[in-house]
């Protein structure tokens, strides 16, 4: 039987929309775990959110503070999430005021910073006196529960296809979540190993939110993560969502995914209207081509295909950079949000014959085709 979703606020101030608030962004597009009914943000008060991100309605309205929520919501909400992923770790006075106020209308709190909200001697006091639970998302394993590199990744017998990027907050976390979601829809059984807090908070089953583990337990985590779904599951492919870029000289993550999940393949996300890396505005972006060669170079693995991110481009000139990209790469190129998943299913099916075999192809058929003209 389902269990049923938690209803949530999140909390999204002058972000909703932007780089930071992909948090916020992820769970207005999907949630396993949630049902979202509101967000934050008073620079965007009385639109719909998703209306912001996609030009289609999600009859998701955006508040301009708490109180607005409350009053106009006509229960309270389970959750209060904070849905920003700043670089800067720590929240501010008037963030800490409005958690303290979610508590006393009876909200658990969820969230994703690396500031631990459950370590936080005021917040575990107005916690215990309201009778609500904090969740830390980020927080790691404890070291007992925490594991190494073994190997056993070289026993997986099924397709991992890794959404590596260019860069932070590209895309390629919902391009996993769309391609998991395609997959499982045309009779494929696909597991996605989410290695962020927001994919975590989407609901994914297996991962580790990377980025707040000692780094001698990365890779391990991630191989741990692949063989749990691997054995328990039984699926067909495993996806494995990525974090930054391999190229990027400020994280280490993606190196950590490459090494402990042993991909079989990478979808690279790109946004071809970037010019510098997210919150780097001093550091260039790379080519598509530095990275591949880059990616390529350190691992075994090949990129197999090209999804983009359509941030601050018409659909026209998306449409002439996939045609561009597919004519110089000679590898399919598609913008999930826009166009779906068609041609990664497609070429998931061409180069894994046993895929192929257990898709859906009366399904996949209704599936509209993007042409180039």
């Amino acid at each position: 039987m389902a269990i049923a979703k938690k209803t949530a606020l999140v909390y999204c101030e002058n972000q909703f929309g932007l780089m930071d608030g992909k948090t916020a962004a992820g769970l207005i597009r999907h949630s396993d775990n949630y049902t979202i009914v509101g967000v934050l943000d008073s620079s965007l008060a009385g639109k719909d959110a998703g209306e912001e991100l996609e030009n289609k309605k999600s009859y998701i309205p955006i508040f301009a503070n708490l109180d607005e929520a409350l009053d106009k919501l006509q229960e309270i909400p389970n959750c209060y999430i904070y849905g920003k992923a700043p670089l800067d770790a720590y929240i501010s006075t008037e963030e800490r005021f409005l958690i303290l106020e979610a508590m006393e209308k009876g909200m658990d709190i969820i969230n994703g910073l690396h500031e631990f909200f459950s370590d936080d001697l005021e917040f575990i006091q107005k916690a215990a006196k309201c009778g609500i639970q904090i969740k830390d998302i980020r927080k790691p394993p404890k070291l007992k529960d925490l594991h190494v590199f073994t190997g056993q990744i070289s026993q997986v017998n099924i397709p991992v296809i890794a959404v590596l990027g260019t860069d932070c907050a590209c895309g390629k976390m919902t391009t996993a979540v769309e391609l998991n979601k395609a997959l499982n829809n045309l009779g494929i059984k696909s597991v996605l190993v989410a290695t962020g807090q927001t994919s975590l908070m989407q609901g994914a089953k297996y991962g580790v939110s990377m980025d707040a583990l000692v780094s001698q337990f990365v890779i391990g985590e991630i191989e741990n993560a692949v063989m749990q779904a691997f054995e328990k599951e039984n699926p067909d492919i495993i996806l494995v969502e990525g974090q930054s870029a391999v190229s990027h000289p400020a994280f280490m993550s993606s190196l950590g995914i490459l090494k402990g999940s042993m991909p079989h393949g990478i979808i690279l996300q790109h946004p071809p209207s970037r010019k510098f890396r997210c919150d780097f505005p001093l550091l260039p972006m790379p080519t598509i081509e530095s990275e591949i060669k880059l990616i390529e170079g350190i691992s075994s693995s090949k990129v197999m295909a090209i999804a983009l991110s359509h941030e601050n481009l018409t659909n026209k000139e998306i449409l002439k950079i996939i045609k561009n990209y597919e004519e110089y790469f000679l590898l399919p190129t598609t913008d999930v949000l826009n166009y779906g998943c068609e041609k990664l299913v497609k070429m998931l099916g061409d180069r894994f014959p046993k895929l192929n075999q257990k898709i859906n192809h009366k399904i996949l058929a209704k599936v509209p085709v993007l042409t180039m003209n």
